[in-house]
Parts: structure tokens; C-alpha cells; sequence
């Protein structure tokens, strides 16, 4: 059976300028929130990734007309009728659980299969529940899928989130934005795709405050004071993340343009502490480096702390600088199953519980790889950029749902790279 795979030749060349694509952790949700609107909404600067076909495909199959139009994305949601998620969408992809909010908001009823998705670590869905509970949601299971209905309707309530989810933040978000009262989210996640969808609800009628911190406030509306609208999409801070990696990695210059340096305050102040020189803009970021990579000690929390879904790319960066770095993964129990394959092209890196201990080496060498999760996937073809020989990075579908040609962009800065199909 033919299998895609992704070649590198290392020529530890990545320099020049890149275009970030629209953020796929917001497009996904907003897509979502377009149920709220029923009408016609259209989204701006979405990214042509997988997982945009997945959740698109999950909005058809509530009977949305979803029509693609380059990075535009029309989404009429006046015919939706129906509040059933199929398994065989959602076990490919957890963000579909993101319907559960708008569902109830719209319907005061949803059935959604439960969610599958990425290896990476459990990700319960547990707080979603407690904060929808919170204000008038009643859940049961059948036969794996999560029923829920609203006997009383939607009434606002205090909601404390145990841990910033921002998929629970999210949920809750949508649904309460058409509870009868005020609700007000405790312990909110803070990231930038949360003040994007908050934006998108404003846009729709909805009444937020607070996007951004630790409280969000929202007064509820009428479901008929909703109604469709136009919104541009973020820039993806993680697409950038990984490009300005790659940029520290082999020297660069390189720069990343249409993203606002704010939402990666954290990872800048890491490139610079291993020895980068960081230059900003409104809408773009230049990394260069002269000198050796220093050493870095990185712990994962949520927004405004270091992303998880850079750790991987940092890993990387860690492996070829001159000392030993410790890397702390707080958010996700199975991210550091990348560190194996990193291993395989030479890297010396010692796992202990959620800790890695990561010492530098000098050469790294081409391998045959696989891709454990989307991050991972995409800080393996950087590997090979700076790696002797060839390196076969395999499983590359993960990379696919998070990355807009990802092959293309990396060809555009110099790198050798290039996907093939192969016997397997």
C-alpha cells in the first residue's frame, strides 16, 4: 500500500520570509460559533489544512452549506436542523466536540459522539460538562455518545474552571452566550483564539467582556438577536512558532509575517535567552542567530506561559545547543514520545516522569522517523533540515491537519524537502 512521506536533505539552510496561514486552533471553533448565526457567516484567512475538512464536513452532516473559496469559508447554517454528531468525524478529531456548546445554545439539545483525536494525553472533557451543568445542561451517555438537553433552558451562573481549558472555555463561551442572565468564567483560558472566537460572538450579537483574562463576563441574549457576520481569522502563533524554530536553528534570518508578536511573548524570550537576536513588528517576527545555542530550562502551562505545542520544536532547538537543558511538559502526559524519534537521529535526551533532560550534541544524523502528533511531525522535518544525509519523516497526515503546505513554505526558504509517495 502506497504511503506519503516527506524527504528531507539536510543543507541547514532555512532563511528568507514566510506567510503565516490563519489559526487553526480559532478557524476550528469559529466554524463552530457559525451555528449560532443561522445564516450566512463568512470566514476570512482559514487555513487549508485537514481538520478544516473534518469540522466543515461535521457542519454539512447537521445540514450547514459550507463552501470554500481559497482561504474564505462560507458557512450557512439556516438549514440546520439537526443536533447529531457523527462518530466517524468526531473520533477523527477532537475539536469537533466544539459543536456541543452552540448546539445547546441554538437547539437546547445536543447528542455528540465522543471525542478521538491525537495521542498526546488524555484531555478528558470532564470540565466541559461541570460548566455547561452549571448553567442548565443535563448530560447523559448512549451507547458512546453524550446526550444533552435543558429541561429549565440556559440561566447564567458563576462557573469556576478547576484548570484554564480552552475547550471547555469555549463550550461554555458558546453556550452561555444565549443563557437568560449573567455568566461569568472563572479561571478562563487566556489564549489568543479564545479572544478571537469572543470577538466573532460580539460580531454576532453576543455580549463578552473579558476575553483574554483569567474572568470572562457574559450577558446573555435572545438566540434571535444573533445573527451571521463577516470575521478575518487570527494569524496562527504556533505555525510561527515552529518557522521561527526552524529560523534559530539554522541561523536564519527568517521572518514570519501576519501574526502579532503578542501571542508569542514567551517563546520570543526563549530564542533570545539561547542566544538569538529577535526582532518585532505589528504583523512580524525575524529570528538570527551568529552564535552557538545556549541552553534553556522551559516548563509548559497554559496562555501566557510556554505553549505546549511548541515543546516539541524547542526540544529540538535544546538537542543542538551546548550544554543541557531541561524541558518540563505540564499540560500533556504523552507529548514527550517525540523525544524517541529525535533520539533515533542522534539526540541525547533522558525522560523522567514529565521532566527531559536534554544535552546537546554536535551532529545530528538522517533517519527514518515517524510522526507522533501534528507538533512533533512538523520539528522532525526541521531536524532533517540540519541533519547529515536523509531523513524520512513518515506518518506526515499529522502534519497535514495543522499545517498549510508545509512543504512549500520550508522549499521557499531553501530547505530540501519534498513529499513523495512511496511503497510502504
Amino acid at each position: 500500500m502506497a504511503e506519503e512521506i516527506i524527504i528531507v536533505q539536510g543543507n541547514d539552510t532555512l532563511a528568507g520570509e514566510v506567510p503565516v496561514s490563519g489559526a487553526k486552533n480559532s478557524a476550528l471553533k469559529l466554524i463552530a460559533a457559525a451555528l449560532l448565526g443561522r445564516g450566512a457567516t463568512t470566514l476570512r484567512n482559514v487555513p487549508l489544512i485537514s481538520d478544516i475538512g473534518i469540522m466543515s464536513e461535521v457542519l454539512r452532516r447537521l445540514g450547514a452549506v459550507v463552501e470554500r473559496d481559497g482561504h474564505s469559508l462560507l458557512v450557512d447554517t439556516a438549514a440546520v436542523a439537526a443536533w447529531e454528531t457523527p462518530y466517524e468525524l468526531v473520533s477523527k478529531m477532537r475539536a469537533s466536540i466544539s459543536v456541543l456548546g452552540p448546539l445547546i445554545g441554538r437547539f437546547g439539545r445536543a447528542r455528540v459522539a465522543m471525542p478521538g483525536g491525537c495521542q498526546i494525553g488524555a484531555r478528558k472533557i470532564d470540565m466541559h460538562l461541570v460548566g455547561l451543568e452549571a448553567i442548565g445542561v443535563e448530560f447523559s451517555m448512549d451507547h458512546g455518545f453524550l446526550e444533552a438537553s435543558t429541561p429549565q433552558g440556559l440561566s447564567g451562573a458563576h462557573v469556576v474552571l478547576d484548570f484554564p481549558s480552552v475547550g471547555a472555555t469555549e463550550n461554555l463561551l458558546m453556550a452561555s452566550v444565549v443563557a437568560e442572565g449573567r455568566t461569568i468564567i472563572e479561571n478562563a483560558a487566556r489564549e489568543p483564539e479564545i479572544v478571537d472566537l469572543a470577538s466573532m460572538l460580539s460580531s454576532m450579537g453576543a455580549r463578552v467582556s473579558g476575553a483574554g483574562t483569567a474572568v470572562i463576563e457574559v450577558e446573555g441574549v435572545p438566540l434571535d438577536d444573533m445573527r451571521p457576520c463577516e470575521h478575518t481569522t487570527v494569524g496562527d502563533r504556533i505555525e510561527a512558532g515552529t518557522f521561527l524554530a526552524g529560523g534559530a536553528l539554522t541561523g536564519g534570518p527568517l521572518t514570519v509575517r501576519g501574526v502579532d508578536p503578542s501571542y508569542l511573548r514567551v517563546a520570543l524570550m526563549k530564542l533570545s535567552s539561547m542566544g538569538c537576536e529577535v526582532e518585532t513588528g505589528e504583523d512580524w517576527i525575524t529570528v538570527r542567530r551568529s552564535r552557538p545555542l545556549r541552553p534553556i530550562d522551559i516548563q509548559t502551562l497554559p496562555h501566557p506561559g510556554f505553549p505546549t505545542d511548541l515543546q516539541a520544536q524547542f526540544m529540538l532547538l535544546a538537542a543542538r545547543a551546548e550544554g543541557t537543558s531541561i524541558i518540563t511538559e505540564n499540560v500533556f502526559e504523552n507529548r514527550f514520545m517525540f523525544a524517541s524519534e529525535l533520539a533515533r537521529m542522534g539526540a541525547d535526551i533522558a525522560i523522567e516522569d514529565h521532566h527531559a533532560l536534554v544535552r546537546g550534541v554536535d551532529v545530528m544524523q538522517g533517519a527514518d522517523v515517524s510522526s507522533t502528533d501534528l507538533r512533533a511531525g512538523a520539528a522532525l522535518v526541521l531536524a532533517g533540515v540540519v541533519a547529515e544525509g536523509e531523513t524520512r519523516v513518515h506518518n506526515i497526515s499529522h502534519i497535514d491537519r495543522g499545517y498549510e503546505d508545509y512543504v512549500g513554505k520550508l522549499r521557499s526558504l531553501g530547505a530540501d524537502v519534498a513529499r513523495v509517495e512511496t511503497g510502504r
